[in-house]
């Protein structure tokens, strides 16, 4: 199992080995053995199917029916989508009056809208080597697929559509926006599958340019959900600032509690996944240890400073914790505040 990358100091971030994993919490690795969310890698399809059925049964029984409603559009009201024009009348609204027609008919006329009747949600999926790590519950790769599931199956559904965004490999894997349960079981199924594929050490595609060329769609103002670590050294808070000028935009962080804290397991072998660099260091030392700590808790807090500055809502997810519960907290709260500023917003 290539691990986490973990910050030393004023290193770049590294990743303990698989031996370092069994040392540092007394269990084997990972890799190979089921974990609670997901298995190991089915060897058949039918296998396959039956992990994200469970998946799913686990997101809508435990969480159908918080949201809302199904169309989060930005703006309350009839809509934002210009469908035409027609002459005004009387206790019409003058702020949707149309001068450019008015003028050129000698007649007041206003514009007519459509209403937001679904909600186009786009989901950017990180699959870097870094999130191939988990010394708790799972490794963040299945937490990365848990959290794409449990926003998709709450958001497509009822015609409202889905798209998928997938950086870390060797290409940046991308699937249109389409609605129905069929076309997302297809996106996680090839999700599933590309996130246990063999990656290069220095992916092409990183988490920057997939906000880069989500940005340069025309695409109607939505939502957008970005589920990574954000481990990658690449410029993606001006991509997320972009997004977040036109879109709703969620932020999920996937964290593994060693990521904070290094264990006292005496000398300690350590690879970056990104780039292959090895180090070994000397975990004995209460140094180093308060070192590590301070450093991996001052990138844990700006990373979530970066983020919510960027003008994202921001969601932490860790493999130590009970994702479905941290996940119903967010929903719960992100409803509550939708509501609290639809209840104040002018009439």
């Amino acid at each position: 199992m290539t691990a986490n990358r973990w910050h030393l100091t004023a290193g770049r971030p590294m990743a303990a080995s698989p031996a370092a994993a069994h040392a540092a919490t007394g269990r084997p690795s990972m890799r190979g053995r089921p974990g609670p969310l997901l298995s190991a890698p089915p060897a058949t399809v039918a296998a396959r199917a039956e992990v994200l059925k469970r998946l799913e049964l686990q997101v809508t029984r435990r969480l159908d029916g918080m949201l809302s409603g199904d169309h989060l559009a930005l703006t309350s009201g009839p809509g934002s989508e210009r469908a035409g024009a027609r002459a005004y009348q009387p206790g019409d609204d003058a702020r949707r009056m149309d001068w450019n027609l008015t003028a050129r008919a000698l007649d007041p006329h206003v514009r007519t809208t459509d209403a937001d009747r679904e909600m186009e949600s786009w989901i950017v999926a990180d699959r870097s080597a870094s999130l191939d790590f988990g010394t708790a519950g799972c490794e963040k790769r299945d937490l990365v697929l848990a959290a794409v599931a449990a926003f998709g199956f709450l958001t497509a559904r009822h015609g409202n559509r889905l798209g998928l965004l997938a950086p870390g490999g060797d290409e940046l894997l991308r699937r249109p926006a389409r609605s129905g349960r069929s076309a997302l079981m297809a996106a996680l199924t090839e999700l599933y599958d590309t996130g246990r594929s063999d990656r290069r050490p220095v992916p092409e595609a990183d988490l920057a340019a997939a906000l880069d060329q989500l940005g340069r769609l025309r695409r109607p103002r939505g939502q957008v959900v970005v589920v990574s670590d954000f481990l990658d050294d690449s410029s993606w808070g001006e991509g997320l600032t972009r997004l977040a000028l036109r879109h709703q935009v969620i932020a999920v962080h996937v964290t593994d509690p060693r990521e904070l804290d290094l264990p006292a397991v005496g000398m300690l072998g350590v690879i970056d996944p990104e780039t292959g660099r090895r180090l070994h260091v000397q975990t004995d030392s209460e140094a180093l240890r308060a070192r590590y700590r301070e450093a991996a808790l001052l990138r844990h807090h700006g990373t979530r400073a970066r983020l919510i500055g960027a003008g994202a809502e921001y969601l932490h997810l860790s493999t130590d914790r009970d994702w479905l519960v941290d996940f119903a907290h967010f929903v719960s709260s992100r409803s509550g505040r939708r509501g609290a500023r639809l209840r104040s917003s002018p009439r």
